[in-house]
């Protein structure tokens, strides 16, 4: 593990943990993202939850950092990060990549410190048993991987025709990508907890029958939302994003 004392705060720029905290959202960015995209939910959620958006590496607050290339070397530093804050209920909420990260992160917090998020929230992504659907693009040469990455409506035409910054962007998404891509899911046992995915129906990638998959990764009680949106629905549709994750909540909240 590389994650230092000072790395530790690094991974929660933004958290908003106080004394009354009864429950707390870490939320998981997409590849080429970062935690500044869950900012605003801070004062959309009910008061006694702890929105904790994650911040990985090579971006934003941490763009001198290396960013990771491969999930197993993630996960442990991310485990190991909000250890201390696992002692009270805790949801994980993942976008894309994100979902994956909260998926892998969940099973490695059951197995290691038996535990057990109260609630799983999959945005954006197939169920981890289930093949990619999208095209493979980390290998790609610079100039087919922007191309790729322009179809995918989540970049700014702004950015990507700004030669330079691309430039320096570049790294961390062909990261973000390759740790993505280059997943291989190995069996293991449901959870309990519920789960709740959420697709969009102009997503080009993941269907309806993808975001259905997410049921069999719990024994618990499973719920899909398909919204309007492509990929990014959580950005266009983000007022009923929120409006579903604040019932979870509150739901949550009255039974601890």
């Amino acid at each position: 593990m590389r994650t230092t004392e000072t790395e530790k705060n690094s991974w929660m720029p933004f958290s908003n943990i106080q004394p009354d905290t009864k429950l707390i959202l870490f939320c998981f960015h997409y590849a080429g993202g970062n935690a500044g995209m869950y900012k605003d939910w801070l004062k959309q959620l009910p008061a006694q939850v702890a929105v904790c958006p994650i911040q990985l590496p090579g971006r934003s607050t941490r763009f001198h950092e290396p960013p990771y290339h491969e999930l197993h070397a993630l996960i442990p530093d991310i485990a190991e990060a909000i250890r201390p804050l696992l002692d009270r209920p805790f949801v994980f909420m993942g976008h894309s990549m994100g979902a994956l990260i909260s998926f892998e992160l969940a099973r490695y917090v059951r197995k290691l410190y038996a535990l057990e998020p109260v609630h799983l929230l999959m945005a954006g992504f197939h169920a981890p048993h289930m093949p990619d659907p999208g095209p493979i693009i980390h290998h790609l040469p610079d100039p087919e991987f922007m191309a790729e990455l322009t179809k995918l409506n989540g970049t700014p035409k702004e950015l990507i025709e700004h030669a330079e910054l691309m430039e320096l962007m570049l790294p961390m998404l062909k990261a973000d990508f390759t740790l993505a891509e280059q997943y291989v899911y190995q069996q293991g046992e449901p959870f309990t907890c519920p789960i709740t995915a959420f697709g969009g129906w102009q997503d080009p990638d993941i269907s309806v029958k993808e975001i259905q998959g997410w049921k069999e990764q719990t024994t618990g009680a499973f719920r899909a939302y398909m919204l309007e949106g492509d990929h990014f629905f959580i950005h266009s549709q983000e007022k009923d994003v929120l409006r579903i994750i604040r019932a979870i909540l509150e739901d949550l909240l009255r039974k601890y």
